[in-house]
């Protein structure tokens, strides 16, 4: 991997995502080109979907490094690049396009990403990975896609996929179907999932989302499942979601979405310029009290 100079003239890197107002990248890659000695900046944009396309183009541009890819474009955005990365692939959705030479690639750091906040969560572990027990996903958008897969091939988990509209998360478990896998996918109603088997609960959903009231998951399945379980939230805005509330109620450990945010970040950022900052200078920016949010 390349590691650019910092020599290099300023560079610039985007958010699109509709909206992108709200969003804290801006704070974390800012802070993560002052720690590198880089000259760069990075702006949230708001892009509406008919505006997607030529958004994409524009990071073509020679002072562009690339963009991150949020609501509602992740999938949308893969018929728009030359290439994509095995996870990206496999994933079948974009968080990151990386721009080289003219040449736009599309990455998923949003499944390493959760891996790598699950396992400081406590949520999983590395080497022998001693946590077992199934994955439970709420949602079926590109953020699931991303959680599924982290489910599936880093923890090495069976997965239980719950939508609102459930033929899409019966859709996005086919696309995980491989009858000689060790684990495998499968779409289901909240009511049918085995929940005393499930040592994990991700919500993958917007739902949420700057709204403290509304909750992917009726609180009684929370109460099904084992004390030793953990409920991820990937939705940070606000801290202390109700699906957060309802698990810490019922026993449960709940964390919210930040260490994700700030490691798919982290790998985002390296992605771009080679530099490895740590992930701690991703989570003081979202520390810093500012008068600009993400």
């Amino acid at each position: 991997m390349t590691v650019l100079d910092p020599a290099t003239p300023p560079c610039r890197t985007y958010l699109f995502a509709d909206p992108a107002s709200h969003s804290l990248s801006p704070r974390m890659h800012r802070a993560a080109f002052a720690h590198a000695g880089l000259a760069g900046d990075y702006q949230a944009v708001r892009v509406l979907p008919a505006e997607l396309a030529t958004a994409v183009s524009g990071l073509r541009r020679p002072d562009v490094l690339g963009a991150n890819i949020s609501l509602p474009h992740k999938e949308a955005v893969v018929a728009l690049l030359d290439d994509l990365t095995p996870a990206a692939r496999a994933i079948g959705a974009v968080n990151t396009v990386i721009h080289r030479d003219g040449r736009l690639t599309g990455d998923n750091t949003d499944a390493p990403g959760l891996f790598d906040a699950l396992v400081e969560a406590g949520a999983a572990s590395v080497g022998d990975r001693p946590r077992d027990g199934a994955v439970v996903v709420l949602g079926a958008g590109g953020a699931a896609r991303a959680a599924v897969y982290a489910a599936l091939v880093l923890l090495e988990r069976d997965v239980y996929v719950v939508n609102r509209t459930h033929v899409r998360a019966e859709e996005l478990a086919a696309a995980w179907a491989a009858p000689d896998a060790d684990h495998q996918a499968r779409a289901r109603v909240a009511a049918d999932v085995p929940w005393d088997e499930v040592s994990l609960v991700i919500n993958a959903s917007s739902a949420g989302l700057d709204a403290p009231e509304q909750t992917p998951l009726d609180a009684a399945y929370l109460t099904r499942l084992p004390l030793s379980a953990v409920v991820y939230d990937m939705v940070y805005r606000p801290a202390q979601t109700r699906l957060m509330r309802e698990a810490q109620a019922a026993g449960l450990r709940a964390e919210n979405g930040l260490g994700m945010l700030a490691q798919q970040a982290r790998l985002a950022f390296q992605t771009w310029t080679g530099c490895d900052v740590p992930v701690s200078v991703f989570l003081n920016a979202l520390a810093t009290p500012q008068d600009e949010a993400r």
